[in-house]
């Protein structure tokens, strides 16, 4: 693929000192934190959402197609593995949201905090997956509707709802 390689080593590698501090939500915020202070604003989620379609929009139609939807998949479960064996936040059954990958206190690696089996139709790792960006269901994703729905995204990352997402919309009691 034309630059997922490249993504997926400036995520795993970017991130995993940091992540190893044991803060809730390190990991994501050292990928979608751009000016590194500690805190994810709407805007640097809406640049980061756009840099995430353009690198999985293999032909650059401005549609991810289920096959580009399938290495975007691919990768974040990577990224996911690569945390898991660096010693962050570990895989374990949570009670957290999202289906197949939705945050959830669980019996992982790291602090007990995880990937967990959670319920819930939208949680922390649906808002990337086909379904919940596929606005008008026909089964691909134009720039557009991954686009517009960023805001739904954000409000599900930021619990606390005070307007960024920190660690603390990370821990016990947010997933």
């Amino acid at each position: 693929m034309k630059r997922i390689p490249l993504l997926i080593a400036a995520i795993a590698l970017g991130s995993v000192a940091y992540a190893q501090q044991n803060v809730p939500g390190a990991h994501f915020i050292e990928n979608w934190d751009f000016n590194e202070d500690g805190q994810v604003t709407k805007e640097e989620a809406v640049e980061r959402r756009g840099d995430i379609f353009t690198t999985f929009d293999e032909n650059d139609d401005g549609i991810l197609s289920a096959s580009d939807y399938a290495a975007f998949d691919e990768a974040r479960a990577a990224d996911h593995e690569s945390m898991r064996q660096g010693g962050g936040m570990g895989m374990g059954q949570g009670k957290g949201m999202g289906q197949g990958g939705g945050m959830g206190q669980g019996k992982g690696m790291g602090q007990g905090r995880g990937m967990g089996k959670g319920g819930g139709q939208y949680g922390r790792g649906a808002g990337m997956t086909m379904q919940f960006n596929d606005v008008n269901g026909d089964g691909q994703v134009s720039r557009e509707e991954f686009m517009a729905r960023t805001n739904d995204w954000f409000a599900m990352m930021d619990k606390n709802g005070d307007g960024t997402i920190t660690a603390a919309d990370f821990g016990r009691g947010n997933n």
